[in-house]
């Protein structure tokens, strides 16, 4: 299924393919290869607060370098071992893992000339006075089944034997019950639409951070996959149940004990979008780790309202326009009325926040209130003043200014003016640019607003480069950033996915929530996305019909039932895919969203719901501002440099786990309670965080339960 996105400049139109009505936005990925393996993913991950770094965060390109060689040890290294068939569940497990950032070495079975498992590769050996030592290069398994095509009966007894010698675990991503994986012939064949429940073991084996029993499937969870279910022999324990409605149920997750060796099995088919995936993935990393790893896992999310103070223009319904904004309307169009959230908007905001436990984000624009007072005094600004730290505040400059090239619109798409070969950067010179920030802040101070010191957002992130028209930032907007002491720029995460430098402050890419900045009631937002998305026959723009991403939808006719099935669903499922995918990117909608039907509310509600009937409270949403989440990013992607450059080695013998690399490394770590750590917090269970290392190894003490090698 397309949806077609509507930005306020209609110049720009992005279009998002929503999968089964899904879609998850990932996170900064590099390739690395470890141990001579087929090149994998490095991944992101986790929260922290080190000041910015002086040098360029940007991925590394091509080929990595090796993995620092561990020191001596008799343990095991913390890199787990991926061998992949590219079927779906293992490429969701290998997603998963480089996600929340642990170091991994892929094997591809479809490569002829793929690394063979030997004895050397899974271990390494060297003699000292005492005797011979042994250390694992693997702390981890993970297999596309258990016996997958591909392997060698050779390579998988040497699989077998590696598992025992370290206690290695191993995952088996999908593979129906059988005897050899410890389990019944399947009781149940079919769709999984039954509740699932976490058994006590399965609690204890990291998948604690879920509800006790929580729905599998249904609502914006999508439709339930097939899967299989089984009783467990003797000798396997159960982690997660499924019941299933006429059938007694099953188990659907297991751990199978052979002999010394463990291994997980997972009954049902999934790819790495698939929600009930997503539902289990950390917990599937925190078991086949032992809940130690080279790794941060969080659930973020920060929803923004801009345009606070400013208001918006509004939908023509009759025109299939927004008088005021560009393109312009056809000549003829009425003029609407603006958009403005009231006082009444502000009292039922914190009413939600203090029912939700969820803190909304405004980015403002001090520079209109004046020009919308009433006897002197704005009736907004008046409503939010008692209540402004309620909520999380950004300077989105003075007045929204441009801040881009001049313009020339007799070109489709537009261009930026030349002179001399130069971009004519017009009224966006450093004054105005200086102006608009200096000024919004001042105008937060004198009205108690707490604005995040050193935060800004362009209005439209004019001024940042958008290709192809303007392929550099106003150079302009750069300066100020250095001038104002900008640590943290608003960016079009759909135009830029990534953080970069502008100036001194680094990118926050932002994802869009699919609402019209320019609506503010449901009648006006159905006939907006059946404009944009559906063929001229049935009515619509016809947008659709020469797009590569997106089919034309047939029209909504039922306003508010196709709002609430239809429309809410599917962006409630686009953030809930970022939710769960470790990402940190904030999203956005417009203070427009916040007043008449409130249409912003609905939407925060499915997602919020959704999320706590499966996640427990060990697990909370994690809710940053905008600041926040630019810190957690900036680590994830200074780790994915680092696991990269592969200068950094970790190991853990006995119950001591050792991290080594160049002092200044920024390293996440995840350990479980009872570890000492020093940094970090305590989420889903376990300790992790972001740590800097220093001029010596970092050595951390394990509880006596986690100790392997």
């Amino acid at each position: 299924m397309g949806l077609t996105i509507r930005r306020r400049s209609a110049s720009t139109v992005v279009a998002i393919a929503v999968a089964n009505l899904a879609i998850v936005a990932v996170g900064t990925s590099l390739a690395v290869t470890h141990h001579s393996a087929v090149p994998a993913q490095a991944g992101t991950s986790g929260p922290g607060s080190a000041a910015p770094r002086a040098h360029a965060l940007r991925p590394a390109g091509g080929q990595a370098a090796a993995v620092k060689p561990a020191g001596p040890h008799g343990g095991v290294d913390l890199n787990v071992l991926v061998v992949t068939d590219g079927s779906p569940p293992v490429q969701a497990i290998r997603a998963e893992l480089t996600a929340e950032g642990l170091p991994i070495t892929v094997l591809d079975l479809r490569n002829h000339s793929r690394q063979t498992i030997t004895p050397g590769f899974l271990v390494r050996t060297w003699h000292t006075r005492s005797g011979a030592v042994r250390a694992g290069n693997f702390e981890g398994i993970v297999l596309p089944s258990a016996n997958p095509s591909g392997l060698s009966g050779t390579e998988l007894g040497l699989l077998g034997k590696y598992e025992r010698l370290f206690g290695v675990r191993e995952v088996d991503a999908y593979t129906p019950p059988m005897a050899d994986l410890g389990m019944t012939s399947p009781v149940y064949s079919g769709p999984l639409s039954g509740p699932a429940t976490v058994t006590s073991a399965g609690a204890s084996a990291g998948f604690g951070y879920l509800n006790a029993t929580f729905p599998f499937s249904g609502g914006i969870a999508g439709q339930a996959p097939f899967g299989y279910l089984a009783d467990p022999l003797p000798g396997s324990t159960p982690l997660v149940n499924l019941a299933i409605p006429g059938s007694a149920g099953g188990t659907l997750v297991w751990q199978d004990n052979d002999s010394g060796r463990q291994r997980m099995g997972i009954g049902f088919g999934y790819g790495s979008y698939a929600f009930q995936f997503r539902f289990l993935a950390h917990g599937i990393v925190t078991w086949l780790t032992h809940g130690v790893n080279l790794g941060d896992y969080r659930n973020y999310l920060d929803i923004a309202y801009d345009d606070m103070f400013l208001g918006d223009a509004q939908w023509s319904m009759t025109g299939h326009c927004t008088p005021g904004d560009t393109p312009p309307c056809p000549r003829g169009t009425p003029v609407t009325p603006g958009i403005r959230m009231v006082q009444a908007d502000v009292t039922y905001a914190v009413q939600w926040e203090k029912q939700h436990g969820f803190k909304i984000e405004f980015l403002y624009n001090g520079g209109l209130s004046s020009q919308n007072q009433v006897n002197g005094v704005d009736p907004l600004l008046a409503a939010v003043k008692p209540v402004a730290g309620d909520f999380y505040w950004v300077n989105h400059t003075w007045t929204h200014a441009y801040m881009g090239c001049v313009q020339d619109f007799t070109v489709v798409p537009w261009k930026c003016v030349t002179s001399g070969g130069h971009i004519v950067w017009g009224p966006a010179d450093l004054s105005l640019i200086n102006s608009q920030i200096q000024d919004n802040f001042a105008w937060a101070r004198q009205n108690g607003i707490p604005a995040e010191p050193g935060v800004v957002a362009s209005g439209e992130y004019s001024g940042l480069r958008i290709l192809p028209q303007q392929p550099v930032d106003n150079p302009n907007l750069a300066e100020a950033m250095n001038v104002n002491h900008i640590s943290w720029i608003a960016m079009d995460a759909s135009r830029e996915p990534t953080m970069r430098w502008v100036g001194q402050a680094l990118g926050v890419p932002r994802h869009p929530i699919d609402v019209g900045y320019d609506v503010d009631t449901v009648a006006e937002e159905v006939n907006e996305f059946n404009w944009y998305n559906d063929s001229k026959a049935d009515g619509g723009s016809g947008i659709c019909q020469g797009s590569r991403t997106t089919a034309c939808q047939k029209p909504l006719t039922d306003a508010q039932a196709d709002w609430t099935t239809v429309i809410v669903p599917v962006q409630a499922q686009i953030v809930l895919a970022a939710l769960l995918n470790n990402d940190p990117r904030p999203f956005f909608m417009h203070q427009s969203n916040l007043t008449g039907d409130r249409l912003g509310y609905p939407v925060m509600d499915a997602v919020l719901s959704a999320y706590r009937a499966v996640y427990g409270r060990t697990a909370p949403v994690v809710n940053l501002p905008m600041s926040g989440d630019g810190e957690v990013m900036r680590n994830q992607q200074l780790w994915s440099q680092a696991l990269g450059s592969g200068q950094v080695s970790a190991w853990v013998e006995g119950n001591t786990l050792t991290i080594d690399g160049p002092p200044g490394t920024t390293v996440p770590v995840t350990v479980p309670d009872g570890t000492s750590a020093g940094f970090g917090s305590r989420y889903a269970g376990e300790t992790s965080g972001f740590t800097t290392l220093g001029s010596h190894p970092l050595k951390l003490t394990l509880p006596s339960s986690v100790i392997r090698g």
